[in-house]
């Protein structure tokens, strides 16, 4: 279902969606966290059909997170690799395992993260910088931005979060 406003809004969330916020894309995005740059190398690993696979990398291009980059020549091939605005989408897809092992493993972890160097388990925890205490909606509200418009002001005046005399239903 698509939004009723063009997600184009002052809410990061809405544009991290707009960029990245398609099945395809962060499958794309989590594979090239694991080495693949090649056209063949997503479309082996994803089985994806090869019209939806250069509709998403060209999307993922122009978005910023991929630059294209010519390998070989007569025919022309590219590989598609992460720019920094890529890599920073790394702890995005890292929570996602860590939520989908915890919620929707009834089975048991299919994949678990790793340290490199000591192939011991990894579990993100999102922290804030300062502090290093975790970031949970127990402890955390949205607040107005520098650039926020009136209607930004407005919105987030009529949240619950931002008012704490008004208690939970």
């Amino acid at each position: 279902m698509q939004p009723r406003k063009k997600p184009r809004s002052e809410c990061p969330a809405a544009r991290t969606l707009e960029s990245v916020g398609e099945w395809w894309s962060i499958l794309i995005l989590r594979d090239a966290f694991q080495g693949c740059t090649r056209f063949d190398e997503f479309q082996r690993s994803l089985g994806i059909a090869p019209n939806i696979l250069a509709r998403r990398l060209k999307h993922l291009t122009e978005r910023g997170l991929f630059e294209r980059r010519l390998y070989h020549r007569k025919p022309n091939w590219y590989e598609y690799v992460l720019t920094q605005k890529g890599r920073d989408f790394f702890p995005v897809v890292v929570t996602m395992f860590a939520w989908g092992n915890k919620y929707l493993s009834p089975h048991g972890e299919t994949l678990l993260m790793a340290d490199r160097a000591s192939s011991l388990r990894v579990d993100p925890v999102v922290v804030a910088a300062g502090t290093l205490a975790p970031i949970t909606p127990d402890n955390v509200v949205l607040v107005p931005g520098p650039r926020a418009s009136r209607d930004m002001h407005r919105r987030l005046a009529t949240m619950r979060a931002m008012r704490p005399d008004v208690s939970p239903a």
